[in-house]
């Protein structure tokens, strides 16, 4: 049951609204068409319960070497 999922989720967030806000943008960049909302919604909540929303995810810096700019003759 979708309650059983929102209590689990509450273990990292332990504001409602925050929950609501968090999930709700979370659902809209999961979401695939042709897929039913309902199970894109409970897939987020089932990884809030797993995993922290509220911490930033880390970015991996890519390290390039500089290119360098070819000059006219």
């Amino acid at each position: 049951m979708r309650s059983d999922l929102v209590f689990g989720a509450l273990s990292h967030v332990s504001n409602r609204y925050q929950l609501c806000q968090l999930a709700s943008k979370a659902t809209r960049k999961l979401h695939k068409p042709n897929s039913r909302l309902q199970e894109t919604t409970n897939e987020v909540l089932v990884r809030f319960h797993s995993t922290n929303p509220a911490s930033a995810a880390p970015v991996k810096a890519s390290v390039e070497p500089p290119v360098q700019a070819r000059r006219a003759a």
